[in-house]
């Protein structure tokens, strides 16, 4: 009778059977869920988090704090300080050639998440697919689900450089393809795409009719190209809402400042959601990204710099090791591959934290073609890389 009453208690005060069924079959982040196992532990060199380890240059912090103390703390227009929308314009116009109007194509967000996810509901119809180029950033596949989209993975490949190639575009498209999700400079393989890369895939999108939101976030590290966004490319500016931020660059990811431009019909339905759901992005975040943009390069061209060194100390250090690594030309990420250990992404990423304490995100999480590969983010001190690199190739030998 105790045992029937006490499972009775246990059953009674689970509430999952509320839960939306969508909700209940998304699994938890890949990336959290391995992390979850690093709470706790000491003497662990962590290579997992995506975030610049440099603060937010003073002159921004400061900006902020001075438009505090004159108490400017209230809503902005919806779509973002017209300042900043101005602001944004003008970077996107001088960086990469791209032409938006501030008043009607440019929106503001909560960090460049926002502004996927409300691409995504302004877009997605139940049983529309999405095409996602992978390995890429975990939260797309979630994201379409969520809006009743059906995610479709495009593997690439470490001998492509990690690049979409239109042969492998075309043979994922369907009667039932809509969207294409881009993210190039690539989280977690650092690849990139050029112009001559771009142009064929241009070409698909076009003859395909097909939607594009193009994640640049990283786009400003870049190291031996400059970025070429796909919004650029001929006849791709209307078909593609691009979603870029301040969180990488200027290191301000707690700030959650992003936006999205495009044509002013995707922006006015995606402002539509955006002003029922959170109104508008911080007030104070808002101030400190207009002067990120207006006086931050010089900061951010210096950590771009040093984000360079610590690429190439990684990438000889992985190769020394022997780890193949392809070479990031973008982002902050190293995808070394450990298919030479035997191991799967997992049981190489539990161990390197249990046995070296290093830890690193399995590839698998990243979807198609990261088995076989760790995700290792070089945003970390020289001598935190340094140690990491060595406790790895300790580990690699006992192998």
């Amino acid at each position: 009778m105790i045992e029937h009453k006490q499972d009775q208690a246990q059953k009674d005060t689970s509430m999952s059977r509320y839960l939306a069924p969508l909700v209940r079959e998304i699994e938890p982040s890949g990336i959290r869920k391995f992390f979850d196992l690093v709470s706790g532990s000491k003497d662990i060199i962590s290579l997992g988090v995506g975030e610049p380890d440099f603060s937010t240059p003073w002159h921004v912090r400061e900006a902020c704090v001075y438009s505090l103390e004159r108490g400017n703390t209230k809503y902005t227009p919806n779509a973002g300080l017209p300042e900043l929308r101005e602001a944004i314009a003008e970077y996107l116009y001088d960086s990469f050639q791209l032409l938006y109007e501030p008043s009607d194509e440019v929106l503001v967000t909560v960090g460049g998440s926002e502004a996927i996810d409300l691409a995504l509901r302004a877009l997605v119809s139940p049983g529309d697919e999405i095409l996602i180029p992978e390995p890429c950033y975990i939260s797309y596949n979630p994201i379409a689900k969520i809006g009743g989209g059906i995610p479709v993975g495009i593997e690439t490949f470490a001998k492509d450089q990690f690049k979409l190639t239109a042969e492998s575009l075309k043979a994922a498209i369907t009667p039932r393809s809509k969207l294409l999700i881009l993210c190039y400079p690539s989280n977690p393989t650092g690849g990139i795409m050029t112009y001559e890369d771009w142009l064929p895939i241009a070409k698909v999108v076009e003859e395909n009719d097909l939607i594009v939101i193009s994640d640049e976030i990283y786009a400003e590290l870049t190291y031996e190209q400059k970025h070429v966004s796909f919004a650029a490319m001929p006849g791709m500016r209307d078909r593609t809402i691009l979603v870029s931020g301040f969180s990488k660059a200027f290191a301000m990811t707690g700030w959650r400042m992003g936006y999205a431009c495009g044509h002013r019909d995707l922006i006015s339905a995606m402002l539509k959601i955006h002003q029922y759901t959170v109104m508008c992005a911080p007030s104070m975040g808002q101030v400190a990204a207009l002067e990120a943009l207006k006086n931050g390069m010089e900061e951010k061209d210096r950590m771009v710099e040093s984000y360079n060194q610590r690429r190439r100390l990684v990438v000889q250090g992985f190769r020394q090791i022997g780890l193949e690594c392809h070479e990031p030309q973008g982002a902050f990420y190293a995808f070394p591959s450990i298919q030479s250990t035997g191991l799967s992404s997992e049981e190489f990423a539990q161990r390197l934290l249990f046995e070296a304490k290093v830890a690193a995100v399995p590839g698998q999480v990243f979807g198609l073609g990261g088995e076989g590969f760790l995700r290792c983010s070089y945003a970390y001190s020289v001598n935190q890389l340094t140690e990491a690199i060595e406790r790895i190739g300790k580990f690699i030998q006992k192998l």
